[in-house]
């Protein structure tokens, strides 16, 4: 005789009542994918399930609800996702077309619950939502080598492969980066920072349309605009007017204050070489040894967005910003830095970072509507990848 599977109930994450099941399911699905012996990298979020979406225009969390053999329920699922509006191309004038977007971050199903329809059910629902709130298309992100992920999306619920932007990360040192001496670092305000930003990618794929709200959101620590040393500032709209020949912008978002990550199952001997740097770093800094900090207990990140420039002297000025937002980090106490970059993007050669630490990531997208928001575009699904993408901090 079979046993007829559970039915699963598709519903909207309740704090009070699901905390403590979401947790569970995480922690499984940590547990889960670090089998073998191999490193994984953890995610705590702080006793904060919505942390990931909560900063974003419009969000929803959904649970998976099974009942168990007790009479009870258990959350065997999740899923978190956000709309907003974000630039989808370009006229032939660079006006941006901008479309509405769904994002699906953090699908999470128990190991025990895998292979039942628990996540496309999850998927179904959140794009279901999408469409309530208008959205065109619905994107997500995982990393290439999730077979799994890639598996669901792909094969069962029609996304097609889109963009395959990478994740850059450098550890902080002990020691501080020396500032460059070929180049002058201006704080920008908010203010300045999105008439910068809105000229300088009003073509880019998901710029949003609500910059303003990113910038002065409490996590954005800042603008920085790096130009060549000796040149004057002179106010943001004399920029605009007559740029210098080579600059770099990049913005701080403080991830720290929203989740820790920990890297867990790293042999021992890894963990005595790292420390081993720290304490030569820590005993003669003047040495400037490349210390590896201590990624294996929880540990924060600076996430850098809007990094973009223009010029021949772009990646060395993305070089010298990079190296700032290190000292901000480091005295902040964070890990490590982190970016994501677009595979042409101009300034990505000037962005320092451990190739081992990183991630090659892949976005896949779904047309949801019939029609668009803008005639020039067309179908976005089937649009060639531009020089850049931009990363909203709120979801990385």
């Amino acid at each position: 005789m079979v046993e007829a599977a559970a039915a699963v109930v598709v519903r909207e994450y309740d704090g009070g009542r699901d905390r403590g099941g979401v947790e569970e399911v995480e922690r499984a699905c940590e547990v889960g994918s670090s089998g073998g012996g191999k490193m994984c990298l953890f995610t705590d979020l702080l006793g904060d399930p919505l942390c990931r979406i909560r900063n974003s225009p419009a969000f929803l969390m959904l649970v998976a609800e099974t009942a168990t053999g007790g009479g009870g329920v258990e959350i065997a699922g999740v899923v978190r996702g956000c709309v907003k509006s974000v630039v989808s191309g370009a006229t032939h004038a660079e006006d941006p077309i901008y479309a509405k977007v769904g994002y699906i971050l953090g699908l999470r199903v128990s190991p025990n619950h895998r292979r039942k329809g628990v996540g496309k059910k999850l998927v179904d629902r959140m794009e279901e939502w999408f469409r309530q709130m208008g959205a065109e298309y619905a994107y997500m992100a995982t990393e290439q080598d999730n077979e799994a992920s890639v598996r669901l999306f792909t094969g069962r619920c029609g996304y097609a492969k889109f963009r395959t932007p990478s994740v850059l990360v450098h550890p902080v040192f002990r020691h501080a980066l020396a500032p460059s001496r070929s180049a002058a670092i201006v704080r920008l305000e908010p203010r300045e920072a999105e008439l910068l930003y809105r000229w300088h990618f009003a073509a880019v794929e998901f710029f949003p349309a609500d910059i303003d709200a990113v910038l002065s959101n409490a996590l954005s620590l800042g603008t920085f605009l790096a130009v060549p040393s000796g040149a004057r500032w002179e106010g943001v709209e004399a920029f605009l007017a007559a740029p210098p020949p080579s600059w770099a912008v990049l913005s701080v978002w403080n991830c720290m204050d929203a989740f820790r990550l920990e890297v867990r199952g790293a042999p021992r001997l890894m963990r005595a070489a790292a420390g081993a740097t720290r304490l030569v770093d820590r005993a003669a800094p003047w040495l400037r040894i490349p210390s590896i900090p201590n990624l294996f207990a929880p540990f924060g990140l600076f996430f850098l967005y809007g990094l973009g420039g223009a010029g021949p002297g772009a990646p060395r000025l993305a070089r010298a910003l990079c190296r700032h937002a290190h000292n901000m980090a480091r005295r902040a106490g964070c890990g490590v830095v982190a970016t994501e970059v677009a595979a042409c993007e101009p300034v990505r050669a000037g962005v320092p970072h451990w190739a081992r630490l990183g991630a090659e990531d892949l976005w896949c997208i779904k047309r949801l509507s019939d029609g668009y928001s803008d005639g020039p575009l067309g179908d976005w699904t089937k649009a060639p990848a531009g020089r850049s993408i931009f990363i909203d901090p709120r979801e990385f």
